[in-house]
């Protein structure tokens, strides 16, 4: 009774301090909140201004009025929305190469349940930061955008130096970027880069390799205070005689139980880097488990020349990414099992090629995650709260609780049962705001890529 007349305040006081803001109530289904590791009934979640007021409440204890009520089935599981920490949002049609494709996208990964999402390095980073915030200003439906900016390295001058470092840095820091990826940087450089973005209060991640040639391998990059790591651990496994992925395809399971894994190992969990696996980008150019089956016809989202053109691409498996797909699944349970799972996040790295398409690839993660012997619950986590963590935000994002913002999805299913269910999204809510999935994906159909062989259209 007391609990009943506490959250009856509790509510009265949130309402009045909220204002002009959308009410909304969800009654029923399970509930997986991302703190926890178990399914709990839902009784009601009251969403006020966005954020998640009241929760785990007695229906008959509060006087709901006439706000909104979502009814949900016993079969229903609502989940914190998914972060995606390497979501390109760029297409590789028509031999055009590398576009981000900043009109349609966006609706793609929304209806997929993911509503936070960092690009990790922009192809054309003023047209994805005028995408942005157009979101923000509520004038094109789509996730959260954590804008990373042009890649730095690759995308710099040859042997720039700090300096042009530093004002890269400085200019997009102002400009709004929100997180930094550099990728065949070299030592100084992104030293340099990763000074100078903390200094802003921003991230730094990286796609590095072993040392090899004046690279960074990722051993010296958390040394230097890197926040994030892409794709794989480092350490004295990768040879500075070779590349990273000549060591990654012969890697042995002698190797991956060895002292040289355990130091690496222990080095990111000392320092409390954030892994982000990417499992499932090498296994696309592979032989394609059952992790790579298409529920969803994606292609039906491109548009007719872009749909046209892809059905007549060859494609040739790569040997050496399909030897590195499965040597991940070994390196992540071994990180996993050494006590990292509360540092990996999920991160997709997919740039279509018209065959697959970001969005949908999120679910192929979490599949990934759980055939290499990561459990739903943490893989769950993983794609939810760990994500938050890894972008400095989960004191708002990545899980359901009280005073965050309702970044929610629904789905058919129990996802503890088989992660897979997690593809039967069909409501999404970011900050408060509810979206039917089909019809965000129905909106997109014959619309996503270029519509002639020249770049801008």
């Amino acid at each position: 009774m007391m609990r009943g007349f506490i959250q009856s305040v509790l509510l009265v006081l949130f309402l009045a301090s909220s204002s002009l803001a959308q009410d909304l109530v969800i009654k029923g289904g399970l509930l997986f909140d991302s703190v926890g590791d178990a399914l709990r009934k839902n009784t009601l979640i009251v969403i006020k201004g966005g954020k998640i007021a009241i929760l785990d409440a007695d229906p008959e204890s509060i006087d709901l009025g006439d706000m909104p009520v979502i009814e949900l089935s016993d079969d229903d599981t609502i989940l914190p929305g998914f972060f995606d920490l390497h979501a390109h949002y760029n297409i590789n049609v028509l031999g055009l190469g590398r576009i981000d494709e900043t009109n349609h996208y966006s609706l793609i990964y929304l209806a997929n349940g993911c509503t936070s999402t960092f690009p990790a390095g922009e192809c054309n980073p003023d047209e994805m930061l005028a995408m942005r915030r157009r979101i923000d200003r509520g004038e094109q439906i789509g996730p959260r955008v954590y804008s990373s900016g042009p890649y730095y390295g690759q995308s710099m001058r040859r042997g720039a130096t700090a300096r042009e470092v530093i004002e890269r840095v400085d200019t997009w820091a102002d400009l709004g970027a929100r997180g930094f990826k550099a990728k065949r940087i070299s030592p100084l450089q992104l030293e340099t880069l990763i000074e100078r973005a903390h200094l802003h209060g921003l991230t730094v991640t990286a796609h590095l390799d072993s040392g090899f040639r004046n690279s960074v391998n990722p051993r010296d990059a958390i040394r230097m205070g890197i926040d994030r790591i892409e794709h794989f651990l480092g350490g004295d496994l990768l040879g500075e005689s070779q590349s990273a992925y000549a060591s990654l395809e012969n890697l042995t399971d002698q190797d991956i139980a060895s002292e040289a894994m355990d130091e690496i190992i222990d080095l990111f969990i000392e320092r409390g880097v954030f892994f982000d696996a990417t499992m499932t980008a090498y296994g696309y150019f592979g032989l394609r488990d059952e992790v790579y089956e298409q529920w969803h016809d994606e292609a039906k989202y491109l548009t007719p020349k872009v749909r046209a053109w892809a059905s007549n691409q060859q494609r040739n498996v790569i040997e050496q990414f399909e030897k590195i797909y499965h040597v991940k699944r070994k390196t992540l349970k071994r990180f996993y099992d050494a006590g990292g799972g509360s540092l990996i996040t999920t991160g997709t790295d997919h740039v279509s090629n018209g065959e697959y398409l970001g969005g949908f690839a999120i679910h192929r993660e979490l599949h990934a995650f759980t055939r290499a012997g990561i459990t739903p619950a943490d893989a769950l986590k993983m794609a939810t709260i760990n994500g938050a963590r890894a972008l400095n935000v989960s004191d708002k994002l990545g899980s359901i609780e009280v005073g965050k913002f309702a970044d929610l999805i629904v789905i058919k299913g129990d996802p503890l049962k088989d992660i897979r269910n997690t593809r039967n999204v069909y409501t999404v809510i970011k900050n408060g705001e509810v979206y039917d999935s089909a019809e965000l994906l129905k909106s997109v159909e014959g619309k996503l890529g270029p519509t002639e062989e020249k770049p801008g259209n």
